[in-house]
């Protein structure tokens, strides 16, 4: 086994370094058949996009390519890219990755969930709704393959509580196998024998369903806020760059639009993973529980008690992060809600963003005391001058915020400047002519399908670095508002369901052990099809109005004509080069 190990290993090593040197020379011919600054921007984009999907080299890296190449290139000088990597969205996503260090370090995450687990019950489908509340609840401020780390541990106590230990399949058969030979000892009837194996099928498929409604939650839970997911802040600072005058899009009006399908979502979603899995029998809701499911919900009761009352009274540093947790989601809603004016309307207009929000809250993370402060200390001249242990320290942000989200979050934004400065993404824009007689709420499901099966195989981050700009330009030519068209693919790369590979999420369930590609592929695939429907939905009743999606907005009016006079004078290049050969 070890020797097929480091085979693979060797042929993912050779195949990497296949790819990284042939990829440049394969895309030469890409420089020569378009005009020169967007043939070289093109080229790019294609290699890094080629980087993204095999991994050639990390994700991270690979962003860092147009701080070497924009400038080498001649596509644009380095004081226009560097910028890039740390705009006000970036500091908005360090925010939220620092709070989450925070919550992370005392433990909140825990207690939140066994809270929510003790209210909602112990039957199995009640434990599944649960799980994927209390999981999408996190990653609507943690991160997706955080979110899923945490509840994951939780999932397998609670399991064990209900069905005892269940390692691999191998092991359930053989147990089969046992009970069997047992059974025909004892001369047990035939009723029982069927009895045992309908108890071990139900307990296989409540293990999957468990396991599986996690990481399908954490995807659908990270959409609910600019924070949750990357790609979500990737269109806020590919809008900034492409429409500058757009203000529609913040944190309070995302969440307004967002929330409510994540929801929707959510509860179809378990209802289905719930009713396939046998969390739900339609045929015998009636029927009466089997005193061995009664004793096994009776000790998974007790499990998750025990582990609450682990936890011990909440502490003072649980209390303040609470607090503070809370100030957060409050003063970024309530910014400007767009509804009514929002606090930041006291101060000169364009001045206060998400970012000065978001980072003014965890500042006061560094120095508000872990411990409850004593007024008697300051008049005490004997007591002891120690010194108090911040809610957060810098060491522990450093080891736990993952620091190249923010590297490939800048190397998208650097990528959609490049598209814009070079006419790329005009040029893009010229050639999607027979797109423009496709009615837009079909454009919306096409757009859906095609982004959420391209992100089964490659980074969701990565598939809407590609794909926004090519997005923008579509909206452009259809005369629609460009949010129209970008906030579908920007939520359609969330909804990566049917695969092991299509999101760290996913994969983590899958290394568990319980469950197999086609489990994942038969419940991702209805997924996958109530998220782009409910999505369209979404698009064409409630964001119409937050968004103002009826019309064609000033500040794509404005980008629409700054790029048909460009597109002219790429034509006019491009003829003249034409005539010359």
């Amino acid at each position: 086994m070890a020797a097929v190990g480091a085979l693979v290993k060797k042929a993912w090593s050779v195949r990497r370094f296949v790819v990284l040197l042939c990829a440049p020379l394969a895309l030469v011919p890409v420089l020569l058949s378009l005009p020169p600054k967007e043939g070289r921007c093109l080229y790019v984009i294609l290699l890094m996009a080629l980087y993204w999907c095999t991994e050639a080299l990390p994700l991270a890296v690979t962003a860092l390519l147009p701080i070497v190449l924009f400038p080498f290139l001649g596509i644009l000088p380095s004081n226009k890219v560097c910028p890039q990597y740390f705009l006000d969205t970036n500091f908005l996503f360090l925010s939220g990755l620092i709070m989450a260090s925070a919550i992370e370090e005392w433990n909140l995450h825990r207690r939140i969930a066994l809270r929510v687990l003790m209210l909602v019950g112990v039957q199995p489908a009640r434990l599944i709704l649960g799980m994927m509340l209390t999981t999408s609840f996190l990653s609507m401020w943690l991160s997706n393959t955080a979110s899923t780390a945490m509840m994951l541990p939780i999932a397998n106590a609670i399991l064990k509580s209900l069905f005892g230990e269940k390692d691999t399949s191998k092991d359930m058969n053989r147990e089969n196998e046992e009970n069997q030979d047992l059974t025909e000892e004892k001369e047990v009837t035939s009723d029982v024998l069927s009895d045992l194996k309908k108890e071990e099928e139900y307990k296989t498929n409540i293990w999957k369903g468990f396991l599986i409604s996690i990481p399908y939650a954490a995807s659908i839970g990270g959409t609910a806020t600019l924070t949750g997911t990357a790609p979500n802040l990737i269109l806020l600072g590919q809008l900034k760059s492409y429409f500058p005058e757009c203000d529609v899009v913040n944190f309070g009006s995302w969440f307004m639009f967002a929330f409510p399908l994540m929801l929707i979502f959510l509860l179809l979603g378990w209802l289905w993973i719930s009713i396939l899995y046998g969390g739900i029998n339609l045929r015998g809701w009636r029927t009466k529980k089997s005193n061995i499911r009664v004793d096994a919900e009776a000790r998974a009761r007790e499990v998750i008690k025990e582990d609450y009352q682990k936890l011990g009274p909440t502490k003072f540093a649980e209390q303040a992060i609470f607090f503070f947790f809370c100030m957060f989601a409050i003063m970024l809603f309530s910014r400007d809600p767009k509804f009514i004016p929002g606090w930041a309307s006291l101060f000169a207009p364009g001045f206060i963003s998400d970012a000065v929000t978001g980072i003014t809250i965890v500042i006061i993370l560094f120095f508000f005391p872990s411990q409850k402060p004593s007024f008697r200390w300051w008049f005490d001249l004997k007591a002891p001058n120690t010194e108090t242990q911040p809610l957060l320290t810098w060491r522990k942000a450093q080891e736990t915020v993952p620091w190249n989200i923010i590297l490939l979050l800048g190397g998208g934004f650097a990528m959609a400047k490049g598209c814009e400065e070079s006419g790329l993404s005009v040029w893009i824009g010229g050639r999607l002519h027979p797109l423009e007689g496709v009615p837009p709420p079909v454009a919306v499901i096409l757009i859906t399908i095609v982004i959420a099966l391209f992100t089964e195989f490659a980074s969701n981050t990565a598939t809407i670095i590609i794909f926004l700009p090519v997005l923008a330009e579509l909206a452009i030519r259809l005369k629609v508002n460009p949010l129209y068209l970008m906030i579908p693919g920007t939520i359609g790369c969330s909804y990566a369901f049917m695969l092991p590979v299509s999101t760290p999420p996913n994969s983590i369930a899958f290394s568990s052990g319980h469950l197999m590609v086609k489990d994942m592929a038969r419940t991702g695939l209805l997924m996958n099809l109530m998220g782009v429907l409910l999505l369209s939905l979404a698009m064409n009743t409630w964001a119409k109005s937050i968004f103002q999606l009826g019309t064609f907005p000033a500040w794509a009016n404005i980008h629409a004509e700054n790029a048909t006079s460009l597109l002219t004078a790429v034509e006019n290049v491009t003829l003249s080069a034409l005539n010359k050969i």
